[in-house]
Formats: C-alpha cells, sequence, structure tokens
C-alpha cells in the first residue's frame, strides 16, 4: 500500500476530483488555557505527525521546512482564536531566496502552508553560511509580513502588515504585535526534525484586558502587572525538546509551567491536513483564461497541467476540453 502522506507517484493526476492527500487529524493540535484570575490566556499548539506530512510534500532544505514548520504552528495559534467561520494566514514577501512564505489555517482547523524557494540563490547562501543554517531573516531578507484573517465572502478581509524586522520569525511576529495589536502577547515557536519525523509547536500567551472577563474586579492593576510578568518568567523556562515531546502530553506541559499560576486547561481544539485544492476548483480557474493563453499554457502532448502549491500534487487537463472564457484571448473555443 502506498504512503498516504507522499504525493502520488503518478506525475498527472488523472482523478476527478481530490487527490489522496493525508487524512491527518491531530485531536489535541491546540490547547488553549488561561490562569485563573489573573490578566493571562494562551494556547499551546502542538501539530504532531501532521507537521512531518505537511512539511514533506515538498523536497525543501532543512532550514525552509524548519521556517514553514514555525510558520503553520503560528498560523494554527492564532486561527484558534476566531469566533467565526473564516481562516487566518500568516504570509511573508521578501526580496531572500524564499521569496514567499505562506501558512493559513481555518476555525475548524484545517491548516496548509508552502514556501516559494529560488534554488539557485539558496544554495549560495547556504555555501556561504556553511556550517551554520541560514535563519529566518536571512531567508527572507526585506519586505513585509502580513496577518490576515478572512471572514468569508460577505466580511470584509482584515489584514495587518509590518515590515519584516529580526532574525528569527519570534522575532518578526512580536514587532507585528508591539507595532500593530493593542494585545500583549508572549510568542514561542519551535520546528525541528525528531526521531518520528518533523515537529512544529508554538506557544502563545495573551495579555488580557480588565474586561476580559478572566479577571475580577478585586485585583489591581500592579498585581494583574505582576502576574503576566510571573507568566513570561514561567514561559521563559520551557525548552524547545519540550514543546517537540510526544510523549509530554499537553495539559501536562502546561501544569509543569503554570501549576502554581491557577491553570485552567479549556477544551482542545483538533488540526487536520487542510488543503484544499480539487480538480473541479482548478478547472473553474482555468475557465477564466482565453483560449491564446489556454493553447500556450498547454505541453507538446496538448494537456495543461496545474500543480498545487500546498500538496504538490499534478492535476491534468487536456485542453480540447478545456473551454476558453467568452471574449478573452482570441481563441477558439474547445
Amino acid at each position: 500500500m502506498p504512503d498516504p502522506t507522499q504525493p502520488s507517484a503518478t506525475p498527472d493526476f488523472l482523478q476527478h476530483d481530490r487527490p489522496p492527500v493525508p487524512d491527518i487529524v491531530v485531536p489535541r493540535g491546540v490547547q488553549p488555557f488561561h490562569l485563573h484570575n489573573k490578566p493571562v490566556r494562551g494556547r499551546l499548539v502542538r501539530l504532531g505527525p501532521l507537521a512531518d506530512a505537511l512539511l514533506t510534500r515538498h523536497d525543501n532544505h532543512p532550514a525552509i521546512a524548519r521556517l514553514l514548520g514555525e510558520t503553520l504552528a503560528l498560523s494554527a495559534g492564532l486561527a484558534a482564536a476566531l469566533k467565526f467561520r473564516g481562516s487566518f494566514s500568516v504570509q511573508a514577501k521578501g526580496d531572500g531566496p524564499v521569496s514567499m512564505l505562506l501558512a493559513d489555517c481555518t476555525e475548524s482547523g484545517a491548516l496548509r502552508g508552502y514556501a516559494r524557494v529560488d534554488g539557485g540563490r539558496l544554495g549560495a547562501m547556504l555555501d556561504a553560511a556553511a556550517p551554520e543554517a541560514p535563519g529566518a531573516g536571512a531567508l527572507l531578507g526585506g519586505g513585509y509580513l502580513a496577518f490576515s484573517c478572512d471572514q468569508g465572502p460577505d466580511m470584509e478581509r482584515y489584514q495587518g502588515i509590518v515590515s519584516i524586522e529580526g532574525g528569527t520569525l519570534m522575532e518578526m511576529a512580536d514587532h507585528y504585535f508591539q507595532t500593530s495589536e493593542q494585545l500583549r502577547t508572549h510568542l514561542q515557536l519551535a520546528c525541528a526534525r525528531t526521531p518520528h519525523g518533523w515537529r512544529a509547536a508554538a506557544l502563545i500567551l495573551e495579555r488580557v484586558a480588565p474586561e476580559g472577563g478572566i479577571v475580577g474586579p478585586e485585583v489591581e492593576a500592579e498585581e494583574a502587572e505582576d502576574a503576566w510578568h510571573t507568566a513570561l518568567a514561567l514561559a521563559g523556562t520551557l525548552t524547545e525538546e519540550e514543546l517537540l515531546d510526544d510523549g509530554l502530553p499537553g495539559p501536562e506541559l502546561l501544569r509543569r509551567l503554570f501549576h502554581a499560576e491557577g491553570l485552567a486547561v479549556d477544551r482542545p481544539r483538533a488540526l487536520a491536513y487542510g488543503c484544499r485544492c480539487s480538480r473541479a476548483r482548478l478547472a473553474g480557474v482555468l475557465s477564466g483564461f482565453g483560449g491564446g493563453d489556454l493553447d500556450h499554457m498547454a505541453q507538446d502532448d496538448g494537456a495543461i497541467t496545474m500543480t498545487c502549491e500546498f500538496c504538490n500534487i499534478d492535476f491534468r487537463f487536456e485542453r480540447a476540453e478545456v473551454r476558453a472564457a467568452e471574449g478573452k484571448g482570441g481563441g477558439a473555443h474547445a
């Protein structure tokens, strides 16, 4: 039986709709929590085997996979705060070897992501940086980081954009929250290849305002501020190994950190392999092109191949079966 976490061995996939992508669900992918009567709430994100399924769709260098894994964990953690149907995405565009970095997650936990890489520039950077692997700042270069919240076709899309500042994705995201949001936030991100495959995780803490509902009116401002700094100090003791340890359950990890601070663990949320490509969807995209454009896309054998950048699956369409958009391109209709 073929490995369901790997791309199809058939170069041009001919199925009628969805390709055989991994059917992976991590039931406790996001563990929300708060500290009783303290201005602190948070989310622990652990992708488990989902990280390996997502990161091995492309044959990326470990430095790229690590950066994408951190982005996936961050996107999943931020999407868990959504209180409506939609999705949350983290996107970076830069002038470095990684020109595009994108991860998005729906309110139901469907997660996907990809990195667009210039192989030649990456190779030159790796040669120059040896033996140290380049970090996020070098890989992305100058550009911007965007956080987007899509609430569906009937609602206006919210997007916050800041320039890329910092050498790590954590520093870049911290810069965004410091400059673009009123909410004080603490982030810890981790991604590494373990004996069980790639793993990615995140810890997100948020400083809740007095009207947030988890702090009683009897708690004074100075006491609340002290509680926030205590939570930050405790979170700072968390290691990357602990974050990525499959054998350490999320609630137990949180208890190790915050058991003396009134930890309250909330209902966990699932994460799943979330590429949303389909043959029908891509056929709809092709139908928007004119005949001339479609002819240009067709290969010597008369077929058009479209590749999903997220799951790296090829979809093959016979040019003669694709009808061009009316009034576009001047090509003959099929």
